[in-house]
């Protein structure tokens, strides 16, 4: 009996129904911020994989155009030179002559040029070297003289000593 006078007033059913509409939309705006997360990681995975994927495709044409490249550089290696030459008009003779031999000539002064470049970082060293070096050889020149010096002296007394 107490079952059956326990129906739901309207009022009281309209309060529940508030109340599953407050849940839902708080449980909307809980699930929203992940979806939107999820939905911008998805977007910069798509943007990313794009931009990653159109890499590859410039490589990819970057490598068949070396291997066409390659193929063309066989044939005309395998082709005889000897009958083809560049042409270069007959007032330029003399200056490809002339820059013929500088270019051999650098070519050869190539490696001293080289080794100049190389030994610059050692150049503080080297000064520093010869500054000790200079030192030394005063030294010695000093002990030089002095040594001269006696040396004369010496030979002084020892022609006295004779003359006696």
């Amino acid at each position: 009996a107490l079952d059956l006078s326990c129906r739901r007033t309207p009022c009281f059913a309209k309060f529940s129904e508030m109340e599953q509409i407050v849940n839902m939309e708080a449980e909307i705006n809980e699930v929203q911020p992940l979806l939107l997360s999820v939905t911008i990681d998805s977007t910069l995975q798509f943007y990313f994989i794009g931009k990653k994927c159109e890499i590859l495709q410039d490589m990819n044409r970057h490598l068949e155009a070396i291997l066409k490249e390659k193929r063309d550089l066989r044939k005309r290696l395998l082709k005889h030179r000897c009958q083809e030459s560049l042409p270069i008009e007959a007032t330029f003779h003399k200056c490809i002559v002339e820059l013929l031999t500088e270019a051999v000539t650098f070519i050869e002064k190539l490696e001293s040029h080289l080794q100049s470049v190389r030994s610059i970082p050692e150049i503080p060293h080297m000064m520093n070297n010869m500054d000790t070096t200079l030192s030394k050889t005063k030294l010695l020149m000093i002990e030089l003289e002095e040594l001269t010096e006696q040396i004369l002296k010496w030979e002084k007394l020892q022609k006295e000593v004779y003359s006696n």
